[in-house]
């Protein structure tokens, strides 16, 4: 039975083999530009590596390091894990809300109005978004602090970026109040998605906005809430830029993450090998928690397929 299958599959290659060949160069690319940096860089967290020359077989000495001996490693993903923390609650929150009253709006040319006002934020390069920020919490000609100080609340005004306890909270308050992007479509799909029979046959029944949304409307979208969340955890865990941008680490190490301080041993202090340890490792960490999340965060729909 298992040959036939081989067979059957087999036939249908070589039937098919043109479609095959244009598909060809495509997984060359994908081989080569994702498949075997990957590969190469768990290869090489096993080595004592400056990145050109220098190369020695360490087995899993960079990974106890970095487990045990390193205390950046520690603070940075203490910084991460309040960053992921704070990316979830509020992507599952407010894209969500904005979504909900997008989908609700009784007057279509209304909420296509809407949508594309949460969708132009998304052709602006994250970079300036970041250096905007950076403006508004500058010290001595930020927006934020000159608000402060126009309003009566000078005491108020900090060097935001510059203070240990708050830069991290600065950093993640960064694209308030959150609604615009990716997450509010993939919701605003989902809600579409809905049975229009059902909504109408909710209403009928006399089911109340709050009743109709958290027993029928969630449970419903709960594959681009899975969606969502797995986007977050990688985004939150790999992410650096916004940190570089904006902080670079500091002050001090006050929010170094990950992603940083991985850039940061590889191209300042030439520890490619432990640079691709750290890599590594992080890779290891949404694994674990992609499956964690695939594995239980179902809804009912998914239970009885």
């Amino acid at each position: 039975m298992v040959n036939d299958n081989r067979r059957s599959i087999l036939s249908e290659i070589i039937r098919k083999k043109e479609c095959y060949l244009l598909l060809l160069p495509t997984f060359l690319l994908l081989l080569t530009f994702n498949y075997y940096p990957a590969l190469s860089a768990i290869y090489h967290s096993l080595f004592e590596w400056d990145g050109a020359n220098f190369i020695r077989f360490i087995g899993l000495g960079n990974f106890i390091n970095l487990l045990f001996h390193d205390p950046t490693i520690p603070l940075s993903f203490l910084n991460t894990l309040r960053i992921t923390i704070a990316s979830l609650l509020i992507n599952l929150t407010f894209p969500l809300l904005a979504a909900s009253l997008i989908f609700h709006l009784r007057n279509l040319r209304y909420a296509y109005f809407y949508r594309v006002l949460f969708v132009i934020p998304m052709v602006v390069p994250a970079m300036v978004i970041f250096m905007i920020w950076r403006f508004i919490y500058s010290p001595t000609t930020g927006l934020l602090n000159q608000l402060l100080r126009t309003i009566g609340l000078e005491h108020l005004t900090r060097p935001w970026l510059g203070d240990f306890d708050l830069a991290l909270y600065a950093v993640i308050f960064v694209g308030f109040p959150w609604v615009a992007g990716t997450s509010t479509l993939i919701y605003l799909a989902g809600f579409q998605n809905i049975p229009p029979e059902l909504l109408d046959a909710v209403a009928i029944d006399g089911a109340s906005t709050w009743t109709r949304f958290w027993k029928i409307e969630l449970p419903l979208i709960m594959g681009q809430i899975k969606l969502i969340v797995i986007l977050t955890l990688i985004g939150s865990i790999q992410g650096f830029v916004n940190i570089m941008v904006m902080t670079n680490g500091g002050p001090g190490e006050a929010t170094m993450v990950p992603g940083l301080y991985l850039y940061r041993n590889a191209m300042y202090y030439n520890k490619m090998g432990y640079a691709c340890a750290i890599g590594t490792f992080l890779f290891l960490i949404i694994i674990v928690l992609t499956y964690l999340n695939l594995k239980y965060l179902r809804s009912g729909i998914e239970y009885q397929a």
